[in-house]
């Protein structure tokens, strides 16, 4: 494997390695702590996170692993003779749809969801009741699939 390539593949791992710690605290301990307080508390503070979770670290972990993944996955597709070109490919793949299109396609309409409503409120309970389970289990792919992803891109570097 080139240098730069070698580079590149080491970069998305330690993004996907990142973002897979990001969504295990969130999992592990973040929704947990969450749940044991009142709704009107933890929705409360929810709303903060989604808020102060948009900034440029986060952005830069999350999209910058996913554009390098698009890279990569268009080069094992360029250099699929490669017996590494399947792990880039697998790799790229899980990423992309185990972090970014679950993110936007479940995690972000929930959070929208929990964005309209009032702490406190009675339709509030009823969100964060279904927040609180739905958005974890969805979080739990998330922390899967860079994890996998991670791991992958390791083994690609072994090849």
């Amino acid at each position: 494997m080139s240098g730069l390539l070698f580079v590149i593949v080491a970069l998305a791992a330690l993004g996907s390695a990142l973002m897979a710690g990001f969504f295990f605290a969130f999992s592990a301990v973040t929704m947990q702590a969450l749940g044991r307080i009142s709704s009107e508390r933890g929705i409360a503070a929810m709303q903060s996170i989604n808020v102060v979770v948009l900034n440029p670290w986060f952005f830069t972990a999350f999209f910058g692993t996913a554009a390098i993944c698009v890279f990569l996955a268009g080069y094992s597709v360029l250099d699929w003779e490669s017996p590494r070109s399947v792990y880039l490919l697998a790799a790229s793949v899980t990423y992309l749809a185990g972090v970014i299109l679950v993110t936007i396609v479940r995690n972000v309409p929930l959070n929208n969801a929990l964005a309209a409503v009032e702490p406190g409120s009675a339709q509030g309970d009823e969100v964060w009741a279904r927040y609180l389970s739905v958005w974890t289990a969805w979080n739990h792919v998330r922390t899967v699939a860079p994890l996998l992803a991670a791991a992958l891109f390791i083994m690609c570097m072994s090849v």
